[in-house]
């Protein structure tokens, strides 16, 4: 493509998406300085049209992009909106002030979607990518204990565990070393083959006990629980009646799922992903688009955040936002491990 085509697709993009309407030759020439008239531009925007990028969705004389035409002007950003020193600084301070793993997963949801005006999916970082940090057992009475798991993701794991007899505090510091010794900066399912052979140092006497507490650590660490994911800002889609005259109802329904969701996200890594209409595999939700990305590591994301909304979005405003914000969720993350 041409650099003058692209730049006249960039232009119909940016106007569609500021204001909804069908974008004419003589707007473009008006208002976007390309230096070149608009019978030029309306060639050009004929061969955008055969090129199926732009399309006339009546009789007027303006034109709005495709599926195909956002796919490409996204594509093509030379470089992603920079967010200004305000909304940076608004975002760290927003999310420096989260307590926990619960707290800062909600607020960067909250946040995504008031930035971005659209609808915000955050993922919670997956167990089974995590890594453990350490575990802890404590006496709740002498035959009777609570073992917390925690990750390098920070999510808490807690059982209570029953023990055949009482044990002593000398018991528990010794068997609570050698857990985390075998244990520390290893993947969950990694867990097992690490600590079987901890019984091997007890005698018959301790040994029932030191099975159960092994054998509580690795169900812990090979279940696998359904991811969970939080959704904000699904009023948001109400601002975009128009985009979903037709499909407002089966695309809110889609997001009720969260089988759709952990789909929506499960091939997020460290690079934004944009996937544009048609390209959405849920049929439900081909209105709309997605921006998502990985958080948490560069080489192996612990989960991924996102927004979804209509076709027409600003895509280098939000490729922007999910970009920044899940640099600080990854920040706080691994600054907490």
């Amino acid at each position: 493509m041409s650099s003058r085509r692209l730049e006249i697709l960039r232009a119909i993009v940016d106007e569609y998406v500021a204001t909804q309407e069908p974008v004419g030759s003589k707007s473009i020439a008006d208002r976007h300085g390309l230096g070149i008239s608009p019978a030029t531009i309306r060639n050009e925007m004929a061969v955008l049209e055969e090129e199926g990028l732009i399309t006339q969705p009546h009789t007027s004389a303006g034109r709005i992009p495709t599926d195909r035409g956002y796919r490409v002007f996204v594509d093509k950003l030379a470089t992603v909106k920079p967010l200004s020193s305000a909304e940076r600084r608004a975002i760290e301070t927003f999310l420096e002030g989260a307590l926990d793993l619960d707290d800062v997963v909600m607020r960067t949801v909250r946040l995504l979607a008031d930035v971005t005006k659209q609808v915000a999916v955050v993922q919670y970082p997956s167990m089974v990518k995590s890594r453990v940090r350490h575990i802890e057992l404590v006496a709740l009475n002498a035959s009777r204990l609570m073992m917390i798991l925690i990750t390098d993701a920070g999510r808490v794991e807690q059982r209570i565990i029953e023990l055949t007899q009482d044990v002593s505090e000398g018991f528990l510091n010794a068997l609570r070393t050698q857990l985390n010794n075998a244990m520390m900066g290893h993947r969950l399912p990694e867990v097992a083959d690490r600590i079987t052979g901890v019984m091997e140092s007890y005698g018959a006497n301790e040994r029932k006990d030191v099975a159960i507490v092994v054998s509580t650590v690795i169900e812990m660490s090979m279940e696998r629980p359904e991811e969970k994911i939080v959704l904000a800002g699904t009023a948001n889609l109400a601002r975009f009646q128009e985009d979903f005259s037709t499909t407002m109802h089966p695309v809110l329904e889609a997001l009720e799922e969260q089988v759709v969701l952990l789909r929506l996200l499960g091939d997020a890594n460290e690079k934004v992903k944009v996937r544009i209409g048609a390209e959405q595999s849920d049929a439900s939700l081909r209105t709309t688009s997605l921006v998502a990305v990985g958080y948490g590591s560069e080489n192996a994301p612990l989960g991924a955040l996102g927004v979804i909304g209509p076709t027409r979005m600003d895509y280098a405003g939000s490729m922007a936002a999910v970009s920044a914000v899940a640099r600080y969720v990854g920040r706080f993350i691994n600054e907490g491990a």
